[in-house]
């Protein structure tokens, strides 16, 4: 039979598709996967993990590597994982480490982060076990929180000699004050962008696992890889593999095949950058608009003039900002000729009318 019946599907397992799913085997993370789990070691000992910072452009495996070592060590240590974009506040942050310690939800009013903080450290000491506090999308927290619970967690030994392990994961460096700078010096893993031949085995991993056999052509998957290569983001990929899948469905056909894969693409890519630009404040929104109105090459310098007439940016900042938009893949950078010298160029990766709708969700 061609078409699909309405009670069939081409999906073995779509939840392997969702951005939290955490495969068995990790691919082309072994490196990573060592060292976070070397650092963590001692808490299975009762003793104090090494502090570590997680470090890389989005999408290139720190969650996952997070998840899978705190699973590890979870029978044998207190781990508590934060995402800091739903807790950005020093008391919110403290308020997730004691469920996970205390095993119940704090009081909603009328208890202090004291108390939170005091309430922790008493069932480490009784309980004698090492607790690893995980802070994902670290720079998404209020700079005083940051500060705040870092330095209180890094001097919880010396009131009660308890032994904790903080790991960040982060995508930019957060800047820290003198007092808590002076005493956080982690260990720093980095984690590279995938190349295209990694991105192709790990969408290939993901076909395996969540379609069934002959469901996905070729071309295709080809072309899946290489829109995935273009954005330097698997989650682009396990987006367009899901959307595809659904899209076959719609047809009623029992393949995926490459005019799914195009029909999906381009309000996917929409509503993807749209989650990347989310992260951006108001001068970051501005300076990519301007990069995606300017047609034809655009070097740095006829972005800073216009934003040095707008807004008055300082040309630090305006350095900041052109290295953020390039770890978040929304442009590349690159050395080119103008005249008889060199300036940097950037290099859009997206239709100019793509990114102007996503700056508009």
């Amino acid at each position: 039979m061609k078409y699909l019946r309405w009670d069939e599907t081409l999906f073995k397992d779509e939840s392997v598709f969702d951005p939290d799913y955490l495969p068995d085997a990790l691919l082309h993370r072994e490196r990573q996967l060592t060292a976070l789990a070397a650092n963590l070691r001692p808490a299975l000992r009762n003793s104090t993990p090494i502090h570590t910072l997680l470090f890389g452009p989005p999408a290139t495996g720190k969650t996952s590597v997070m998840r899978t070592i705190l699973n590890e060590v979870s029978d044998y240590a207190y781990t508590a994982y934060i995402r800091c974009p739903l807790a950005r506040s020093a008391y919110k942050v403290m308020a997730r480490i004691f469920e996970r310690v205390c095993k119940h939800q704090p009081p909603q009013t009328g208890i202090s982060i004291t108390r939170l903080y005091d309430s922790i450290c008493q069932k480490l000491a009784d309980d004698r076990k090492a607790l690893i506090v995980a802070l994902d999308d670290f720079n998404f927290l209020d700079d005083d929180a940051a500060n705040d619970i870092l330095y209180t967690l890094l001097k919880a030994h010396e009131e009660y000699a308890v032994k904790i392990g903080i790991v960040t994961a982060t995508t930019e460096r957060v800047m820290l004050d003198m007092k808590t700078g002076a005493i956080f010096h982690p260990d720093e893993i980095y984690f590279p962008l995938y190349d295209e031949e990694e991105i192709r085995s790990i969408l290939r991993q993901r076909v395996k696992l969540g379609f069934y056999e002959g469901a996905m052509t070729d071309e295709a998957f080809d072309r899946i890889v290489e829109l995935t290569a273009k954005a330097c983001d698997l989650r682009f990929g396990m987006y367009l593999l899901r959307m595809a899948g659904i899209e076959a469905e719609r047809r009623a056909s029992r393949k995926v095949e490459i005019g799914d894969v195009e029909r999906v693409y381009e309000g996917g890519a929409k509503v993807f950058l749209a989650k990347s630009i989310s992260a951006l404040n108001s001068d970051e929104r501005e300076t990519l608009k301007i990069i995606y109105s300017i047609k034809g090459d655009v070097s740095s310098g006829d972005v800073y003039k216009i934003l040095k007439a707008e807004v008055n940016m300082s040309y630090t900042r305006f350095y900041e900002i052109i290295n953020k938009l390039e770890r978040l893949r929304l442009i590349d950078v690159a050395m080119g000729r103008k005249g008889k010298g060199r300036t940097r160029y950037i290099i859009k990766k997206y239709d100019a009318d793509v990114v102007m709708a996503a700056l508009e969700l």
